[in-house]
């Protein structure tokens, strides 16, 4: 099984990487990738809303365009927006002069500041170009919400059992996620609520905390 957190002492070793962001007011900060989804998407905000719930969605360029009215709702419900590329590359295979240009037409729709490398796999030269223009951002909680090998149960035990003050969680507002997300999310959001957990958007969270790229998912 995949770790669900990276270990503390590798926050050392590539700058420039938020994963973690400490604080101590029991904030969270909720991410969802590889969105928007007509199927998912919608049905994400409607259970965030209902819960006063802020979040930071990872879109695909080519969601995003497919989806305007989706973005728009997104916006509108005073969620963050970040970069997860146009065509969710894998960073380790792709060239950087291509990995950035499909990153930067992604941002022709969804004018973000913030970018999460698909895969979470991201090279030195990769990160040295990106983070001139974006804030990169990883994560400290995996859900694993896309795994077809994890349970919906499952799921939910991953973030309910190792969620702490100051995390970077991950959900996926995709077709592959959903039968895990819809167990889990809103068992998730109601846990974390009445155990004094709040939630805050990346945007409005400083950039703190740095994460290796070697802590992937598929």
């Amino acid at each position: 099984m995949l770790n669900l957190s990276p270990p503390r002492w590798v926050a050392r070793l590539v700058p420039g990487i938020t994963w973690h962001i400490p604080n101590c007011a029991n904030e969270v900060y909720l991410t969802f990738d590889d969105g928007p989804t007509a199927a998912v998407t919608p049905w994400v905000l409607a259970e965030l809303s209902a819960r006063g719930v802020k979040a930071t969605f990872f879109c695909l360029g080519r969601n995003a365009e497919r989806y305007p009215d989706i973005m728009a709702q997104i916006r509108a419900g005073g969620h963050a927006v970040g970069n997860h590329t146009y065509s969710h590359l894998k960073g380790f295979a792709t060239p950087t002069a291509d990995y950035y240009h499909d990153a930067a037409l992604a941002n022709t729709f969804l004018h973000a500041s913030l970018f999460r490398p698909p895969y979470g796999r991201i090279t030195v030269d990769q990160m040295r170009m990106l983070s001139a223009r974006y804030r990169v951002v990883l994560w400290s909680l995996l859900s694993m919400d896309y795994s077809r090998h994890v349970t919906p149960a499952r799921c939910l035990q991953f973030v309910t059992r190792h969620v702490q003050s100051g995390d970077v969680i991950v959900f996926h507002d995709s077709l592959k996620a959903e039968r895990n997300l819809r167990y889990a999310l809103p068992r998730a959001l109601d846990w974390m609520l009445a155990n004094g957990y709040s939630f805050a958007t990346l945007a409005e969270a400083a950039p703190v905390g740095i994460l290796t790229p070697a802590l992937l998912h598929p």
